[in-house]
């Protein structure tokens, strides 16, 4: 029973990327995935951990409950990066990429995965922030990354696991993994207690 999640539970990772399933991949833990194609959209009154929750539950209220086994439980995520009160979100393309890596450039930013665990009677969100530093990077800089790891798949425009996180990151406050796009070590104790409550609640 790894991490006190009993055999018989089957996990499904509602997510297509693929450092997310990686990450979950790493643990141990089997599970399969569930690609579900929504609307990233949500209220102009939310900001920061609220939109990063609003998001992961809106997957997860794309599955109907009536359809979730008794034993089955889906995981979904969104992550997002918060900077001087707006969303910095995947690039459209070059410019826009350049333009947001400016944007954190010499400043300190919230990377903020929101979480939701989704089973047949259940539903339960929580969202994990880490404040990632990044020094003063130069326009060439930017560009070399940019061109060299094309990053147009990736929120903030940076991966934090590649060239520009070894040379211009100086300083993460939390999580590493939720940078990358998973908070594993978080998810795992909250999955943990999610099951159990299911379980007790059969008693």
């Amino acid at each position: 029973m790894l991490f006190g999640i009993p055999e018989n539970y089957h996990i499904i990772l509602a997510s297509r990327s693929p450092r997310r399933q990686q990450l979950l991949r790493d643990t141990g833990l089997k599970f399969d995935v569930i690609i579900k194609e929504y609307c990233e959209d949500w209220p102009s009154k939310l900001s920061g951990k609220g939109i990063a929750e609003f998001l992961s539950r809106k997957k997860a209220q794309m599955f109907d409950n009536d359809n979730i086994a008794d034993n089955e439980v889906i995981i979904t995520a969104d992550t997002i990066v918060w900077c001087d009160g707006i969303v910095l979100d995947k690039p459209s393309g070059y410019d826009n990429a350049f333009k947001i890596i400016k944007t954190i450039s010499g400043k300190t930013h919230e990377v903020i995965t929101g979480i939701s665990f989704i089973s047949k009677k259940s539903l339960h969100t929580f969202s994990e922030t880490t404040r990632v530093t990044f020094d003063q990077l130069s326009d060439e800089d930017i560009e070399y990354y940019i061109k060299k790891y094309k990053p147009f798949d990736k929120a903030g425009a940076y991966g934090i696991q590649e060239w520009i996180g070894l040379v211009g990151n100086s300083y993460i406050e939390g999580s590493y993994y939720n940078v990358m796009g998973l908070p594993v070590n978080r998810l795992l104790k909250e999955l943990k207690e999610f099951i159990a409550k299911i379980e007790n609640s059969k008693k």
